[in-house]
Order: structure tokens, then sequence, then C-alpha cells
């Protein structure tokens, strides 16, 4: 099934599109972004240079610290009055990253995932038992709005509270599960537990899971352990949300919406712009977007782009799942982790230094997290009392801060590894 008549457009027509909203975008952003102007001119170009998409490598990229920079609203290219939804997220030193949305760019998010429900051949009959995240998190209200726009009856569940999720899939008769790869084993594990037949209680037909790099052996275990088709889903906030791309029942590569999102693959050492089937940076240029258009964004994501028509008659473009980060965030079961912001965390508890070490490794398919920590030398180690409430604190911390839970370790003071006389930040054992 196919949603709309762009998904399945010639190519030829498909670049006159892109084309004409390409310079309707650069034309805006030139008008309304001084962030952008500064840019131009410092490249020394117009919007009259771009005249067709093949010039986008003239363009300047745009990097997640931009929009921290111009935070909270410096790269709106509309006033106040026409945004109707602000979604952010969490950043390195406190300050989130902000992203708006029109009533226009309300439109074309639940068009694309109207597409992505129609790809998986969800519609009105189907119920979604929808667990990403609701709030500041674009995951949540992105898929629930698809949901409703394909008709599908929605239950907005939310996160957490496993056992009573899994009593409402049950009792709801959840047709579709949408979450977090990591979350859906988690699901299936505790109704194991709790004497569920997956196969016989549960009506699942399919899943479409996001927001975490995922292994295909996790992506297999989630489909077998369920009984169901596995989908994937990819977006991120500073473009849309979800939507952004999805797989097909033809294909686990995932077509990207062209006809909205314009991506190209790019060095991520020189920027230097690569040919199909090449691995590097996924860079994304938003064409339709009204409040925050965003211009060759470097998503820090790793994977490739392959155009060979694909058996379900879409013509647009398919990506390979995201292979891994080209910065050094950490993804720990969806939850985006940088090394800044576990030390923006720990700057403010006493009775630890700020040498620390992240340690991310495996159990099962799930990832575990353990943040290593020098105490001060005034902390007393023989005071058991005292450590173990120092670790719940900085725990707690963590997991109110961050929404990551970790296991902490306290040790004593200079007894963490250095390189050249720097602590080794991070160790993720997962790649090993």
């Amino acid at each position: 099934m196919i949603w709309s008549k762009e998904e399945t457009l010639p190519r030829g027509e498909l670049e006159k599109l892109q084309n004409a909203r390409l310079q309707e975008t650069v034309a805006r952003v030139y008008g309304n972004v001084p962030f952008y102007q500064n840019k131009f001119k410092e490249l020394g170009i117009t919007p009259h240079d771009i005249k067709s998409i093949h010039d986008i490598s003239k363009l300047p990229f745009t990097k997640k610290q931009d929009l921290r920079d111009n935070y909270p609203f410096g790269l709106f290219a509309v006033k106040q009055d026409a945004v109707v939804r602000i979604h952010s997220s969490s950043g390195t030193t406190g300050k989130p990253t902000v992203v708006g949305y029109t009533k226009s760019d309300m439109d074309v998010w639940n068009e694309v995932m109207a597409r992505v429900f129609t790809m998986c051949g969800v519609n009105s009959e189907d119920t979604v038992h929808n667990a990403y995240g609701y709030g500041l998190f674009t995951g949540g209200l992105g898929v629930h709005n698809g949901a409703e726009t394909v008709g599908a009856t929605v239950v907005p569940s939310s996160g957490g509270f496993t056992s009573r999720q899994l009593l409402l899939m049950k009792d709801f008769g959840a047709t579709v599960l949408t979450s977090t790869p990591s979350f859906a084993l988690h699901l299936a594990e505790t109704a194991q537990n709790e004497g569920y037949d997956l196969k016989n209680d549960f009506k699942l037909k399919c899943g479409i899971f996001g927001a975490e790099p995922t292994s295909e052996g996790l992506k297999e275990e989630v489909s077998r352990v369920w009984g169901i088709k596995y989908y994937e889903v990819y977006g991120l906030s500073e473009i849309i949300g979800p939507g952004v791309s999805n797989s097909c029942c033809e294909s686990k590569d995932l077509h990207i919406f062209e006809d909205h999102f314009y991506p190209e693959i790019i060095n991520p050492e020189t920027g230097e712009v690569l040919q199909d089937g090449e691995k590097g940076e996924l860079v994304i240029t938003s064409l339709t977007k009204q409040a925050l258009p965003i211009i060759r964004y470097r998503t820090g994501d790793i994977t490739s782009l392959d155009r060979t028509p694909c058996r379900c008659g879409r013509t647009h473009v398919r990506m390979k799942s995201v292979m891994g980060r080209a910065d050094d965030m950490l993804i720990v079961n969806g939850v985006n982790v940088f090394p800044s912001q576990v030390e923006h965390v720990l700057a403010n508890i006493d009775g630890i230094s700020l040498n620390y070490q992240i340690i991310a490794d495996k159990k099962g398919y799930l990832d575990i997290l353990e943040v290593m920590v020098e105490v001060t030398e005034q902390m007393p180690l023989d005071s058991i009392g005292a450590l173990e409430k120092l670790q719940k604190d900085i725990q707690a911390a963590l997991l109110n801060n961050l929404y990551i839970n970790a296991k902490i370790k306290l040790v004593e003071p200079r007894s963490i590894e250095r390189s050249m006389g720097k602590a080794v930040r991070v160790i993720d054992k997962r790649s090993i």
C-alpha cells in the first residue's frame, strides 16, 4: 500500500520538486535567519547561486552545536505566533536543542508518519500500542499523530510500567507495537516471566521500532520472540522527529522521504560528498520545514545510500540501518548520552571529583551502563553508610537529569586509568 503519490514519482519529476523546494528553503533561511545570512556571506553565496539540488554542496553545513549556540529560538524562520508546537532534546551543558513546528510543519509530520504506518500495512482496523516516550521527546507524539492520521486506534502508553503495558496490550487487542527495540525485548522477557503466551495471548502482527542503533541480532530476536514483522523507523528532532525514513515490506533498508528531506553522505573527517554505496555520515536538508528549516544538517549517523529501484514500487532512495555514530555520543537503550552531560551532573554532587569513566556493555541484547567515579580525598572510604548514600545520590541524579539508569562504582582518588595525562572517559565494550 502507498499513502501518497509523491512516494512513487519518477526520479525526474522528484528532482524537479526538490529543486523548487530547495530554492524556497534557501530563500527562507537567507531572509529570516541571521545565522544563515552570515554563513552565506562567509561563503560568498546568495540564494540566486542555488538553482537546483545539484548545487546543494555549495551550502554550509549545520551542526547540533549551532542549535545550542542559538538557543532557544535563534534558528527559527517564523515569528512566535506561527509556532504551534515546541519539542526539545537534552544538551551537553544543561541547555536543550529546541525545535519548533508551524501548522504546515505538523501537517508534513503527520503525512510522513502516515506513510510509515501505511508502509507497514497499518490502517483503521489496527490498534497501535505506542510505548515511545511522550513529552518533549518527539517519538511519542510523532508516532501517535501518524497512527491517528491513518485511522488506527492509539493506546498512548508511553514508557515504563511494563506489567501494566502487557495487560493493556492483551486486553485492548493491540495489533501493532511501537517502541525502541530494546524495550520491545524487555516487554517480551517480562511477559514470559509473568506467564504470558506471547504467540497466543497477544494479537500483534508487526512492530515499528527505532530511536536507537540496533544490531541485526536484536531485530531478529524481537521478531522471533513476538512472532511479528519487524519494521524500522528513523528520524531526528532537528529535522522533524520520527518519519524521515522507514523500511518497507520488501526491504530492510529504509526509504527516505526525499520530497521533504534531501540526503547526502559525506566523509565525516573532510566533509567530501561520497557516492551511493559508500559508508559515511548522513547529512539531511529539510525541504519543506517552515519554523525551523535546516540546511545540510550533520546527523552524526553513519550509513550509506542505495537508489536501486525497490520492489515495493517506491522510488525514494533507501538508507542502510544506522551503523554507528561519527561523534563520541553513546546511545544506551535509546537514550543519548554525552560524556559531558554526565560530567555536568557529577559537578553538582559533593564528595566526588570529576575524574570518572563511563563503561557501556551488554547483557544479552540490552545495554548496561556503569559509571566509575573517584571520590575526593576527604571522603572516608571505610564509611559504608556514607558511600552507599553517595552512590544512590549519583544514580538518582543521572536518572532524573539524563534519564539513564547506571550502576555507580566509587573508587579511590587517582585510581582511574589515564592516557597522556587525561582520563579515558568512555569504554564501550559493546563494539569489542
